[in-house]
């Protein structure tokens, strides 16, 4: 397996992409703006100048981290991160109000929510703790929901 982490002159100056100092496993870059927005009591965070990326895997309680390998985790985000949580309840579209049953239970949803992303009436870039695109981690319809 290749060390994600590894430098060599190959790759870019900055890359998109560094691993989560908490589990190792690759993450992507996410802006300031994203993680203010879903911090809780952001104006005591101290952004310190570094670039900050996101990490997805929900065995992690690590959410952002940044360069200099300091690191945000579940508990300071006032946002519950959907990719990150197992219940039902968990957002899939931040920008709509969609929950992951929500999502599974009316396939409907799913169309509505690309429609108005392809009609850039989507904030997915800060309001998604990911700073990607919520479709992306849309559930599948025909999914089983949790009891």
């Amino acid at each position: 397996m290749a060390d994600c982490c590894s430098t060599t002159e190959s790759k870019a100056a900055h890359p998109k992409k560094r691993c989560c100092p908490d589990n190792g496993q690759e993450g992507t870059e996410v802006s300031a703006k994203t993680i203010s927005h879903h911090l809780n009591q952001a104006w005591k965070w101290n952004d310190k100048g570094v670039r900050y990326f996101f990490c997805a895997d929900p065995d992690c309680d690590v959410v952002y981290f940044g360069d200099d390998d300091s690191t945000i985790t579940k508990s300071q985000l006032r946002t519950m991160v959907g990719v990150k949580e197992i219940s039902n309840d968990a957002p899939a579209c931040y920008c709509f109000g969609v929950s992951k049953a929500d999502a599974i239970s009316d396939p409907s949803i799913r169309a509505y929510v690309m429609s108005q992303t392809k009609h850039a009436q989507c904030s997915c870039d800060v309001s998604n703790p990911s700073g990607r695109c919520c479709l992306k981690d849309f559930p599948r319809t025909g999914k089983q929901l949790d009891s």
